[in-house]
């Protein structure tokens, strides 16, 4: 008597076909499309974030200008300058976080975009010519990408960030709380301004430090997967 095939003796399902380029291409277009997206979302936002805590600071400032000439310099005037003061330095520094952070997205949606170019360069080697951005996925190729009409410097891509300016501006904004701080507490004027200025420095390098540290960490803790790959 026969027996019949249990689901253990059952054949194995048939291997599916290799997807098409065609169908390959379009996947990765919308991923594309995707990538874009949202890297002009981020840019938007932190551009509406900056000019939101400019335009904060520009009016507070000018308050502080007007209740000084309204209160003549008194005591009550200073308790409310370094107030506002300080209220600036916590909304700058909250942006100053918001900018670093859409930087390095920045960079996670420029490397993403490589690596996808990358593919479109395997489903068809012809269009390698033609890609002025790059199809690498390394530091070199986030760099071709980022300015893709001939070599330039670092210096200039990092003195012209938004995370420079950001901490430019609150490192004025720091040297002068520190600053009015101390002449309220009756520090000499030299003293008090040497000191505002160090205060004002120090962020500034620990600013540039702390994004050049978070920058290395994008490569240490993302290998490329395309490397290979040359413009």
């Amino acid at each position: 008597m026969s027996q019949q095939p249990g689901p253990a003796e059952s054949e194995p399902p048939a291997a599916q076909p290799p997807t098409s380029p065609s169908i390959r291409a379009q996947l990765l277009a919308t991923e594309h499309w995707s990538l874009l997206a949202s890297r002009s979302t981020t840019q938007g936002e932190v551009l509406t974030r900056i000019s939101m805590f400019l335009t904060f600071t520009s009016a507070s400032l000018l308050s502080v200008a007007l209740v000084g000439n309204a209160t003549q310099f008194s005591d009550a005037f200073r308790a409310f300058a370094l107030t506002i003061l300080s209220i600036d330095v916590l909304v700058g520094l909250l942006t100053h976080v918001r900018v670093m952070s859409v930087g390095m997205e920045d960079l996670m949606y420029v490397i993403a975009m490589n690596r996808l170019r990358a593919a479109y360069v395997d489903l068809e080697p012809g269009i390698a010519p033609y890609l002025m951005a790059s199809y690498t996925d390394d530091e070199a190729g986030a760099r071709r990408t980022y300015y893709f009409l001939g070599a330039r410097r670092d210096f200039t891509q990092v003195a012209g960030s938004s995370m420079v300016f950001m901490g430019t501006v609150n490192a004025a904004l720091i040297g002068l709380l520190v600053g009015s701080a101390l002449l309220i507490a009756g520090v000499a004027m030299p003293l008090a301004v040497g000191i505002a200025i160090l205060a004002a420095l120090a962020f500034f390098a620990t600013s540039l430090l702390r994004g050049k540290r978070r920058y290395d960490e994008v490569w240490r803790n993302n290998p490329p997967i395309a490397p290979g790959h040359r413009d």
